[in-house]
């Protein structure tokens, strides 16, 4: 449980100005969130079965691609076997 003194510490920390008004609310929604986080504690890692692991991307498939000089000859001005662009400033 985190005390409204260590939110003030969290806030110093994070240079966070917060009212005192506000502290109560920060608190608690401090601690709710630390609340999740025991909750996620509680579920256990790595009790999927193997069946239910699915591969939904395709087989990756080599393809023979464009040599240097048919890619180069799409450019009006190729220099030093490179695409020329426009000088940017």
């Amino acid at each position: 449980m985190v005390s409204e003194r260590d939110v003030l510490h969290i806030a110093e920390l994070a240079d966070i100005g917060i009212d005192k008004e506000e502290l109560a609310e920060f608190t608690g929604r401090f601690n709710e969130i630390l609340d999740y986080f025991d909750i996620l504690d509680q579920v256990g890692a790595g009790e999927t079965r193997e069946a239910d692991l699915v591969n939904v991307f395709r087989e990756d498939v080599v393809d023979p691609s464009l040599t240097k000089d048919e890619v180069l000859a799409n450019t009006p001005d190729p220099e030093d076997g490179f695409f020329r662009a426009p000088r940017v400033m």
